[in-house]
């Protein structure tokens, strides 16, 4: 995918294909790798997918939240020059999605949450006082998948590092308490853009209800279940969850 990513004033992003635009918006401490099946198959489909790197470690602390990284998000489609979007968010990038399409919802033409805040979630809340013990952390990362295998070497040290690296971890915990600050539920029914929730059936992060719930408020949005997967559908299941996107976009004619 290197010879995708672009670099133009401030925007690191990576960009393939040719179509509607299907933008996708990684987690806290999500890779654009997570998405590599994702950005592969829909490139080459009918669809141009773009996936910016949000900068969670790089604003001021002061602005380090939801709102700013939307704000991030409606400068480079401007920069961009990118309309009628859909756009794709797993975990915090779900809920920068949805924030971001009650501000501009002239602007997207339907959402795809999976594993999205918004509503609730569960933090790894009592790990920050171990961020040191690297054990601890390796199984809190497992928890996160419903195959503990997911989580390699290279994804438990970069939550590790990223827990004990002081400026990423105060920003870490900023975005957690944004993400509480700005619960979107009063927001839902209000949202009338067609929603696609792919949602993991042992998601213990955002567990089964939080999908139920989204379903529920959510006035014209589709459930699809993925079981034996946690809270990241696009790595655990890549090929189904693919199959359940493509399936929702033929359905919506999007």
């Amino acid at each position: 995918m290197s010879n995708n990513y672009k670099k133009e004033g401030k925007f690191r992003y990576l960009e393939a294909g040719e179509g509607r635009p299907l933008i996708i918006l990684h987690g806290l401490m999500g890779n654009l790798s997570n998405f590599d099946s994702v950005f592969n198959y829909f490139s080459t489909i009918g669809y141009k997918v773009l996936m910016p790197e949000l900068p969670i470690y790089s604003l001021p602390l002061l602005t380090t939240n939801i709102k700013n990284l939307a704000k991030f998000i409606k400068r480079f489609t401007t920069h961009k020059e990118l309309n009628d979007y859909i756009l794709l968010g797993n975990s915090l990038g779900g809920h920068i999605a949805l924030y971001y399409a009650k501000h501009f919802p002239e602007k997207v033409a339907g959402l795809v949450l999976t594993g999205s805040s918004g509503l609730y979630e569960n933090a790894m809340g009592e790990s920050y006082p171990k961020r040191g013990d690297y054990e601890y952390i390796k199984k809190k990362t497992e928890d996160v998948f419903y195959d503990p295998k997911i989580a390699t070497k290279e994804i438990v040290d970069d939550v590790f590092n990223t827990l004990n690296d002081r400026n990423k971890l105060i920003r870490t915990i900023a975005l957690a308490k944004s993400a509480i600050r700005h619960n979107m539920a009063p927001d839902l029914p209000k949202m009338a853009m067609p929603v696609s929730l792919i949602w993991g059936k042992d998601d213990t992060v955002t567990p089964p209800d939080v999908a139920e719930e989204f379903h529920k408020l959510l006035p014209n949005s589709t459930l699809y279940w993925i079981d034996k997967c946690g809270h990241a559908p696009m790595m655990e299941h890549p090929e189904e969850f693919n199959q359940f996107l493509e399936e929702w976009l033929k359905k919506e004619k999007l």
